[in-house]
């Protein structure tokens, strides 16, 4: 189990690090949005993207 938790981990930072890479610029841009959200929107926003989340997990095993 520790090795599967490791390797998740790591694919989301290279997840993580795509967009970063390839367009620093829009990364601050979308980073400028962000931050004009409202408290509400960031916390639906990330219980959709856990939920998308937990939902691929189950479809997959």
């Amino acid at each position: 189990m520790g090795q599967e938790l490791l390797t998740a981990v790591a694919l989301v930072l290279v997840i993580e690090g795509i967009i970063p890479f390839l367009s620093p610029s829009f990364l601050r841009r979308m980073m400028l949005q962000i931050v004009e959200q409202t408290d509400a929107t960031l916390r639906i926003t990330g219980f959709v993207t856990m939920l998308a989340g937990v939902i691929l997990l189950y479809v997959v095993h």
